[in-house]
């Protein structure tokens, strides 16, 4: 039959694929594919056909093979084929095989010759095979004829190309006797892609049909036209053979007869044929396996040693185990506490490194975002209720002194004005503690109940505890508002009220560095245009440098009088802008009256906004109109308590927001941060035994059920292959490559310029010796 010859590997390699089969993967031996290359008609299938041994390719003259057939071989008790595009389908009777693959041929290039690069997998059951991948392409041809497009010439060879540059591809240059061998496009394409012949053996066919009296004999002893790996000649069938249907056993018998019948061939008959061919490709199989052992057998320990670890929790697993389910759940619910306290706390192992998360992003809340919703002062709007509430207090009479009720209801409405922004700090921290639950229950996704269970406790607890926060945080403004103690240390009272104008006041604070960080200074094209600049802010100043090194300075801006504004985007620019302008009308920076700065993210604004609020640069709420009827007409006297009042209330609020600041995140983190951290650690799993049976609870995902079946499947089928390829090293012999051989007879690949100019090199050169030596140019001989 077919492939005897490689019938001693057929039992080891079966072993190593049947242990790496039980887990759906492949051995990863790279087995070689066989791909048979030559000319229209050079009998490449019948050497495929003899190679499997069944009839079972489309026959006939001219270019039959017009798709790629990719032919998988599978050893098999039972013995059938099936095609990927006929799933489920098994043939069993051959000619049916043949018939579909005419027809699948027909149904993507037509009926008419044309050709397609997409392949027809069929893949072969059989006893007397062994797993490997066999590859007819079709054969080489230089005219179109039919449908098959003008460049059918590059449409085959790159085909071809495709698929034996790879190196595990054995590459069979079929060439028939009855041509010239010089002229074997399938000895010039192979040695473009193995240029040391390591892989390509010449098959040499029909030397049946040689003219009587010539014959094949120097050729096959690598005489004339050597090749490393030699020639070896077969004889296939005729079509008349083919037609009477004549058994593939029996044509070997003949071509047997027929080498040793041979007077030219007779001395070389156990070299040729078939079956030698087989025995060939057998050997360059063998050593091919042999070759890949070494690094598949260090892949394969390597993967031993990164699943014993994992493995080791399994090899004693019992799903229904009450015992394992208890300890499963015990460690599923510290390990989730102790993963959320990292989150809030911080920890040093496993940093996220793409973003804020957790307690970061919480921080950020509490000392970024939060204190700048606490600026909530409008001047206009402030001075006209400070002359309103004067006056009411007044009634009728003209009075001589500053009011304190006014003071105390103008305090009280501001106060009051904290409570938002409170609220909206704890739902911003709130929802921040609910991201963090549902990350940290990721690791609970091998059991989908009980991280659905866990995460709904959690968060229902959070929730709970919301409420509380909420009702202690209004607690704490009431009590602002409970009693107005102008006695407190930090107030300026009436005397100096009265002596300093504080309008645009900043605290005196120690020229500290607060934020340094990129920013783009957008100014006109005329100016310099945009650019990036290192920016530092401190207490008392802006300074922008060209580096983060500091070494060149730019521009060192002074803080007095300056507040921020907002800037819309532009139609075409992506960042995020806010300004600088000064409130005396003065230029900032040379000839502007305000700079204009930009980031790319909305929370690096925010975040630079929250750092100049600290630096006492603050936003503009709205500008006071220039429109003098727009403005309260006051006397000089209802102004100057106006003023009074206005200087008290800024006082008096500094002092209420700096005490908010500073216990929001207490209160928050003391009734809801830790609160939360105590429930997971003490009543957690309590509330998880009473929310419904164990048994469901600690239910596998059937992910997990598959992913711990793969594993001990992997684990067994490694350790078995690793002493299965202890017995093919043993077992198997390995030969030498043939040394190299003069051949360079095979033509180079050259370009189309380069084949013009060598045909311009044959042509000019000779005419113009010819002219200037006055001969005559008929005589010449191009060729």
């Amino acid at each position: 039959m077919g492939n005897r010859g490689m019938e001693d590997l057929i039992p080891l390699i079966n072993k190593l694929q049947d242990a790496f089969s039980s887990i759906g993967q492949s051995c990863n031996l790279d087995l070689p594919q066989i791909a048979v290359v030559g000319g229209q008609s050079a009998g490449k299938s019948s050497v495929l056909e003899n190679f499997v041994g069944r009839d079972f390719l489309p026959r006939g003259s001219g270019i039959v093979t017009r798709r790629p057939l990719i032919l998988q071989l599978v050893n098999n008790k039972a013995e059938y084929a099936e095609f990927l595009h006929c799933k489920g389908r098994k043939f069993v009777d051959f000619d049916e095989v043949r018939q579909e693959v005419e027809a699948e041929t027909d149904r993507i290039t037509g009926s008419n010759k044309g050709i397609s690069p997409i392949p027809i997998n069929l893949r072969v059951y059989s006893p007397h095979v062994l797993n490997l991948t066999l590859i007819d392409l079709p054969g080489m041809t230089k005219v179109a004829v039919g449908d098959q497009p003008p460049d059918i010439e590059h449409q085959i060879r790159d085909m071809i190309m495709q698929f034996i540059s790879r190196e595990s591809c054995l590459i069979l240059a079929v060439t028939p006797a009855n041509t010239d061998l010089a002229n074997s496009d399938a000895l010039k394409v192979a040695k473009e892609v193995d240029p040391q012949g390591l892989r390509t053996i010449g098959v040499i066919t029909k030397l049946d049909l040689m003219d009587e009296g010539t014959d094949a004999r120097d050729i096959l002893e690598n005489k004339l036209l050597p090749l490393r790996r030699g020639y070896i000649g077969v004889v296939n069938r005729s079509q008349k053979d083919i037609d009477g249907r004549k058994d593939i056993r029996a044509a070997l018998a003949a071509e047997r007869k027929f080498f040793l019948s041979h007077p030219s061939y007779r001395h070389m008959a156990e070299r040729m044929g078939t079956p030698h061919l087989q025995k060939a490709l057998n050997q360059q199989l063998t050593n091919h396996i042999r070759d890949t052992l070494p690094g598949l057998r260090s892949k394969l320990q390597s993967q031993l040693l990164s699943l014993e670890k994992e493995v080791e929790e399994y090899k004693n697993f019992r799903p229904d185990d009450p015992t394992r389910k208890t300890k499963a759940l015990l460690q599923m619910v510290q390990q989730f506490g102790v993963d959320f306290e990292k989150c809030i706390e911080g920890s040093g192992d496993q940093v996220d490194t793409a973003e804020l998360s957790g307690g970061a992003r919480i921080n950020r809340i509490f000392h970024e975002r939060f204190p700048f919703e606490l600026i909530v002062f409008d001047e206009k709007q402030l001075r006209r209720e400070i002359s309103h509430a004067i006056k009411n207090v007044h009634g009728v009479r003209i009075g001589l002194f500053t009011p304190d009720l006014a003071f105390e209801a103008i305090v009280k409405k501001q106060i009051i004005k904290l409570k938002e922004p409170c609220l909206k700090c704890i739902d911003l921290v709130i929802q921040e503690l609910i991201n963090t639950v549902r990350h940290c229950t990721n690791k609970l996704g091998s059991y989908p109940r009980l991280r659905e269970e866990t995460e709904r406790i959690v968060t229902t607890y959070v929730r709970e505890r919301e409420n509380k926060t909420k009702d202690q945080v209004l607690l704490l403004i009431d009590t602002e508002l409970s009693y107005i103690n102008t006695n407190h240390e930090d107030f300026i009272g009436f005397a100096n009220a009265q002596q300093r104008n504080i309008v645009n006041k900043k605290r005196a604070i120690v020229n500290q560095v607060i934020r340094k960080g990129w920013l783009t200074l957008n100014i006109s094209i005329m100016k310099g245009g945009s650019k990036e600049y290192w920016f530092i802010l401190t207490a008392e100043s802006l300074s922008w440098y060209k580096d983060e090194e500091e070494k060149e300075k730019k521009y060192m801006l002074p803080l007095d009088n300056l507040k921020l504004r907002d800037v819309e985007k532009g139609f075409m620019s992506t960042k995020h802008i806010f300004a600088i302008f000064n409130t005396e009308q003065r230029n900032v920076y040379k000839d502007l009256r305000q700079i204009e700065l930009a980031c790319d993210l909305q929370e690096d604004m925010d975040s630079w906004k929250a750092s100049f609020l600290r630096a006492g640069v603050y936003p503009e709420k709205d500008q006071r109109s220039k429109d003098n009827a727009d403005t309260f007409s006051m006397d000089p006297q209802l102004e100057r308590q106006v003023e009074t009042i206005r200087n008290l209330v800024d006082s008096y609020i500094d002092i209420v927001n700096k005490t908010i600041r500073d216990l929001m995140p207490k209160t928050i983190m003391h009734l809801m941060i830790n609160s939360a951290k105590d429930f997971i650690h003490s009543e957690l799993l309590a509330y998880l035994y009473s929310s419904g049976d164990q048994n469901s609870l600690m239910e596998e995902s059937v992910d997990q059920a598959q992913h711990r079946d793969e594993m001990l499947r992997m684990y067994h089928s490694i350790k078995e292959a690793l002493s299965i390829i202890g017995d093919i090293s043993i077992s198997t012999v390995s030969t030498p490559a043939p040394p190299p051989v003069n051949d360079t007879w095979i033509p180079e690949t050259r370009s189309e310029n380069e084949q013009r100019a060598a045909v311009w090199e044959r042509v000019t050169f000779p005419l113009l010796y010819y002219v200037q030596n006055e001969l005559p140019i008929y005589s010449i001989d191009y060729y």
